[in-house]
Parts: structure tokens; C-alpha cells; sequence
């Protein structure tokens, strides 16, 4: 098997928190893959490192080799000593903010009425998040807010997202250099990898700018509808679509990520049927 840097998100992606059933043999398959020595596994979430951890615990997931965290605002690499957040990351995002706090960015957008801030644990240095009413005209909202941050000189990527259990929307408001894109691309320099040997699994619309990139990409057969629109009429050739019946799995969450990986390496189905 060649080398495989293999990213994915985790709620709704890898971990079967949707509304969707879950294969039951598809962790275990997921977890004979990313025991392989030549894939570096990467969790790729909107969730903090503790929630991340909480995650690994909750779904017995295996350990990634790193993980991006915060929509892509923090990087950490995980070994024998445990978790290190990666500092070049940091300071290379660091410069769109113009040095602004992250809490007098969020007194400047205290203009917008639709934003309410979410938990003090959900924030970090670099990632602003809020939760909006599902009612609301996003497409307006963005609009301002892009053009008060434009004013301002803060270069911001703003990544729409919706919590279908909790019913609202979700806003996070990043460096414009911080995102899962940039933060996987940056992974693939730091460790020699290329796109013949990456791939990336999403379900929402904050996996978007890596499901429509250049990036050989899988979406799950749960993925949220405007996604799967999303996709439909991007008709990027580098994005395979989970449709079902791999392995006698519905496509599905851990399903999908399998039947993705299996399409971009064919083959790959020795080291998931093999027994220990």
C-alpha cells in the first residue's frame, strides 16, 4: 500500500451523530485502516482539542497523528508525549488580524444583532464563533460582516456551518489563512505528501472549501443536502460521492470514508477484510 495522509472530519462524518443508521462494521473497518503503517491519520473537526479527545473516548476512534482543531484555526501533532500544538501554524495566521484580540474582534461585531457568542470554550485566539437563528438572511449577514471587517483591515474567513441536532446556524469567524484547506495543505508541505496521496472526508459546509478544492476528496452519504447540491454543481472530477454497498455498508459516516478511500485506492479492501 502506498503512503496515505488521510483527512477527515469527524461529527457527522466519522463519528455517527446524525440523523442517518451507522454500518456496524465500519468503525472497525475505519480502525484497520488507520492501523496500516502507511497512512498518517488526520482529524479534521470544527471541535476544540478537548472535544476532540471526548470524541476519540466516547467512539473508541484510533489516535490520529495529528489533529486540526477549531475549523482549521489550530494544528496539533500527537506522538508519545502526547498533544503539541503546532506553533507555525500559529504564527503563520497570526498577521490577518492585524494583532486584534480575539475579544475586541468580538466587541466590533457586537453591531450585528443575529450574532449570539457561543461558549467561552469554544473560542480560541484565532476563531470567533457564534451562533445564528436559522431565520436569519446569511447571505446578507456575511455580506456586512465581510465589508465591517474589510473596513477595519481584517482580512477574515468566514465558514458558515449548521448544527442540524441543535437546530442553528453556525459562525466562525477565522484568519483568512485559517481554514481546513489551508491547514491541510500546509500539513501536506510540512510532511511530503502530495495529492496522488491525500484525501479528505466531509459532510457539511464547513468541509466545503476542501471537498470543492483540488484535493482528491469523499463525500459521505449522509452529507447534508445544500452539500451535496453544493457538489452536484461544482462537478469537481476529484470528488467521489458515497453511494453504498461497499463492503455490503450503507455509505454512511465511517461507510462512506471507506468506500471514498477504496475508489481513489482500489485494493484497499485486503487490508480491511484481512483477519487479525
Amino acid at each position: 500500500m502506498k503512503p496515505l495522509l488521510l483527512c477527515t472530519d469527524l461529527d457527522r462524518t466519522l463519528i455517527p451523530n446524525g440523523a442517518q443508521p451507522e454500518s456496524p462494521q465500519a468503525r472497525e473497518y475505519f480502525k484497520r485502516l488507520a492501523q496500516q503503517k502507511e497512512v498518517t491519520l488526520v482529524y479534521v473537526s470544527g471541535r476544540n482539542r478537548a472535544l476532540i479527545e471526548q470524541a476519540i473516548a466516547d467512539y473508541d476512534l484510533p489516535q490520529p497523528d495529528f489533529a486540526i482543531a477549531d475549523v482549521g484555526s489550530t494544528i496539533y501533532r500527537l506522538d508519545s508525549s502526547g498533544w503539541r500544538q503546532w506553533e507555525e501554524w500559529d504564527t503563520l495566521i497570526a498577521p490577518d488580524w492585524q494583532a486584534l484580540a480575539h475579544d475586541n474582534l468580538s466587541r466590533l461585531l457586537g453591531a450585528f444583532p443575529a450574532l449570539q457568542l457561543q461558549e467561552r470554550e469554544k473560542q480560541n485566539p484565532h476563531k470567533l464563533s457564534f451562533y445564528v437563528p436559522l431565520a436569519t438572511d446569511v447571505p446578507k449577514l456575511l455580506g456586512s460582516i465581510a465589508a465591517q471587517l474589510k473596513f477595519v483591515g481584517i482580512k477574515a474567513n468566514l465558514i458558515w456551518s449548521i448544527d442540524e441536532v441543535a437546530h442553528i446556524g453556525l459562525l466562525d469567524v477565522l484568519p483568512a489563512s485559517a481554514n481546513k484547506l489551508h491547514a491541510i495543505r500546509f500539513l501536506m508541505r510540512q510532511n511530503g505528501f502530495d495529492i496522488d496521496s491525500t484525501v479528505f472526508a466531509g459532510d457539511s459546509g464547513n468541509d466545503l472549501d476542501v471537498l470543492l478544492s483540488e484535493i482528491p476528496s469523499v463525500l459521505v452519504a449522509n452529507a447534508d443536502a445544500g452539500v451535496r447540491e453544493s457538489a452536484r454543481l461544482a462537478n469537481k472530477n476529484a470528488l467521489y460521492i458515497a453511494q453504498g454497498n461497499y463492503l455490503g455498508m450503507n455509505g454512511n459516516y465511517a461507510a462512506g470514508i471507506l468506500e471514498g478511500v477504496a475508489h481513489y485506492r482500489p485494493g484497499v479492501d485486503t487490508c480491511l477484510t484481512q483477519q487479525n
